[in-house]
């Protein structure tokens, strides 16, 4: 005969469920950590609060998923600028490479394209997703999605389990001596990446470093930003200046939107700007859309085209030798020159303005994306709170939290609950689970 409270709750049981380990999050760092802890032999429970699994892998690169990067791992963990160090022990054990020994046995096919980055062969990003829970469901996980957690349980200083709502609204108690936060940072929200991990961290005492987006798209009070919407200029070289000194470069592609400048190019340098604005400096952008070409060799180039030209013949013509189609029109207002002034009316300064443009289109930088449209989530909990051999907090005895990203240039080592695949390396975290219990 149900009790009361059964009733109550509409049939629901009502005993407390006991696992070895529970992982909260079930995105790339999640469903990694919970497959190997099942793997060796451990009872798991991963808790989602979507309807489904893996909802930033599915959206990730543009619905591709660029799974990780092939060149050497010890080059690779050298490409991470921020607190590359911490990744050493966890890239030891579970390289790169070792990430795609890991999705072809699933039967995931991958190809490298340019810049070493890995793809899965199809494309499609949701292969990744698949093969994960598949991993999962093989060693007998359990997966409840629509479930949010509301706390993590503690004595003392040791883990006990945690509380969530399930699917029906009911509040349900677990009980579990190893919890693995893999929540993701805030970055893409509508994913189910609202910061509750650092909720959780920060009820167990840890020090919340403050949150701001990286990764994300740069914001521009630019005039000509009007024209140029949803442009790609690939094979650029863009320029970072902070109250007015040079602070890093990068080549490659950048594309201009609604949303502001974009593309990987601006993506690497916007941690630093995004830093740079949050300290009220000044942030420069320079665009250099003639990288292999010295000005003076640029120069000579101009000549030659301007030689070929008929002395009727536009300005705009000659810029459009230079630059792609739909850069004619704003850099002709940058420049103040009417498209349609005749060629031979140009002068010599007119032409050495049009060079320095094309070496260094300058866009003062005013504000960043926010969090919608970050990819990644700087700030978080401090490193050193953090054991960086198991990802066992210091604090909490069975508290295990996912690395994301740390600030650079700082006296404080940052870890954020994760959700990225570069957490893939932290899925031999159980592995400190089934040393310690045996």
């Amino acid at each position: 005969m149900p009790t009361m409270e059964e009733i109550i709750n509409n049939g629901e049981p009502t005993t407390t469920a006991q696992y070895d380990v529970v992982v909260i999050g079930a995105g790339a760092a999640g469903m990694m950590a919970a497959g190997t802890a099942a793997k060796s032999g451990k009872r798991v429970l991963l808790l989602e609060k979507m309807e489904k699994p893996a909802r930033k892998i599915r959206i990730t690169g543009k619905g591709r998923c660029n799974l990780t990067n092939a060149r050497p791992p010890e080059e690779f963990c050298e490409q991470v600028r921020t607190n590359g160090d911490f990744l050493h022990i966890a890239l030891a054990e579970f390289s790169n490479r070792a990430t795609m020994r890991f999705f072809e046995k699933m039967g995931v096919r991958l190809v490298t394209e340019r810049g070493d980055r890995v793809f899965p062969e199809s494309g499609k990003a949701a292969d990744i997703a698949n093969a994960l829970e598949f991993y999962c469901r093989d060693y007998d996980v359990e997966i409840q999605c629509h479930c949010r957690v509301k706390e993590i349980l503690t004595l003392g200083n040791k883990v006990m389990g945690v509380k969530y709502f399930n699917k029906r609204g009911f509040e349900r108690k677990v009980e579990a001596e190893n919890v693995i936060v893999a929540t993701g940072g805030v970055s893409y929200p509508a994913t189910g990446s609202t910061g509750d991990g650092y909720h959780f961290a920060d009820a167990a005492g840890h020090t919340i470093e403050p949150l701001r987006p990286s990764l994300t798209p740069l914001v521009t009070s630019h005039p000509q930003m009007a024209y140029i919407r949803d442009v790609l200029l690939r094979n650029i070289n863009a320029r970072l200046f902070i109250d007015g000194e040079l602070c890093r470069e990068e080549f490659g592609e950048m594309s201009f939107s609604s949303r502001g400048l974009e593309g990987a190019v601006i993506l690497r340098l916007s941690r630093d700007a995004v830093d740079a604005l949050l300290d009220e400096r000044k942030v420069k952008l320079e665009i250099d859309l003639k990288p292999a070409l010295t000005e003076d060799i640029l120069r000579e180039r101009i000549k030659r085209e301007v030689a070929s030209m008929q002395p009727e013949e536009f300005f705009a013509e000659l810029v459009r030798r230079l630059v792609p189609k739909p850069l004619v029109v704003p850099i002709c207002k940058e420049l103040d020159v009417h498209s349609r002034l005749y060629i031979s009316k140009v002068s010599d300064k007119e032409f050495e303005r049009l060079i320095r443009v094309l070496k260094g289109w300058a866009f003062p930088i005013s504000d960043y994306a926010p969090f919608e449209y970050a990819v990644v989530t700087a700030g978080g909990v401090r490193c050193d709170e953090v054991n960086e051999y198991t990802m066992e907090s210091k604090l909490v005895q069975g508290l295990l939290l996912c690395r994301r990203g740390a600030r650079h240039r700082c006296q404080y080592r940052r870890l954020q609950p994760a959700n990225s695949l570069l957490n893939r390396t932290f899925g031999r975290l159980a592995q400190k689970i089934e040393s310690d219990e045996d």
